[in-house]
């Protein structure tokens, strides 16, 4: 018997059909890889540049990178330099620094005027007459002084001369003289020579100081205390010296703020610190015995100078050690 082949089916794949399929996809799968491959390269090659490119900007600003930079410039200054060799800085960047440090000690946001040393640093009319005059001089301005307070008693319906008060304007003219005794002083006598070079360069606080003062709106007094602190560059003035400083410029008609300031100036021109901090805290009885009549009230100024103005950390310290929160 003789055996036929059967026909192929016509849905069955040929052999050569799935061999070149199966090259295909091969194919597609290498591709994919050697695309995966190049962009490998690709993003290597980016970061070394990258990598070059950092390196060259930290050479060309002394090894300095710029996360670095970010935060060298956030950090707060200090009163000591930091502990590295100068001369591991570039030439370069130490002149520019150096500059930096002249421009940022110079400028101030309250900068001390000229003292006048050898006048009354705050000159009036008529201040230096009182300062130079004679015996005679000085008798016939305490007369005119006492037939003005006579006047005024008159004025507000009393009469001059009961007894009570016959010798009121007489007494109230030489305690005037006294209370404005500073219009007869200057900086350079009270100074009197008393710096010192002691190579000293931290803080030094004088505090509690007593001030009474006549507040030159209503000719009544305001009282309270002034601290004083300093920075010194090497040079340190005689402790007596401050409070001195601070009774002159109390002993004129004055206001609060423009007392804190003087002081202030007068310490920075004179010792010529680092830096200065004044802060007064006073009652005023022309806002106590009338006007709003607020019997608790205290009013508080300060003037910072220099390293105390420029460095926050510094201020606070000194704030911190006169404890200007705690009541008078």
């Amino acid at each position: 018997m003789v055996r036929f082949a059967e026909a192929k089916s016509p849905d069955k794949a040929s052999p050569v059909a799935t061999s070149a399929s199966s090259v295909a996809g091969l194919s597609d799968i290498d591709d994919s890889a050697n695309g995966s491959i190049k962009g490998r390269a690709s993003d290597e090659k980016d970061e070394k540049k990258a990598r070059k490119k950092r390196k060259r900007r930290r050479t060309k600003d002394g090894g300095i990178s710029e996360l670095e930079v970010q935060n060298l410039a956030q950090r707060r200054g200090s009163l000591s330099k930091a502990a590295r060799d100068p001369r591991d800085e570039p030439e370069r960047k130490r002149k520019k620094k150096e500059k930096i440090e002249e421009e940022t000690e110079m400028e101030t946001r309250s900068p001390s005027p000229v003292i006048d040393f050898d006048g009354l640093s705050r000159p009036s009319l008529g201040t230096r007459e009182r300062l130079e005059e004679s015996t005679e001089q000085a008798a016939a301005r305490l007369e005119k002084m006492r037939q003005a307070v006579r006047t005024i008693l008159e004025c507000v319906g009393e009469d001059p001369d009961r007894e009570g008060i016959l010798d009121t304007p007489t007494r109230y003219a030489k305690a005037m003289l006294f209370f404005t005794k500073g219009y007869q002083q200057n900086v350079r006598d009270i100074v009197n020579n008393a710096i010192f070079h002691e190579g000293h360069n931290e803080m030094v606080i004088v505090k509690d100081i007593e001030i009474f003062s006549m507040c030159e709106h209503h000719l009544v007094p305001f009282t309270g205390k002034m601290h004083i602190g300093y920075i010194p560059r090497d040079n340190v003035i005689g402790i007596s010296k401050l409070p001195r400083i601070a009774e002159m410029f109390s002993r004129r008609l004055q206001v609060q703020e423009r007392l804190t300031r003087e002081v202030a100036n007068a310490i920075m021109e004179v010792l010529k610190p680092q830096g200065v901090a004044v802060v007064m805290e006073s009652k005023h009885l022309c806002m106590v015995m009338r006007g709003v009549e607020k019997t608790s009230a205290t009013t508080i100024t300060s003037c910072v100078l220099g390293c105390f103005e420029r460095k926050e950390k510094t201020r606070n310290e000194f704030l911190s050690l006169v404890g200007v929160n705690r009541g008078i």
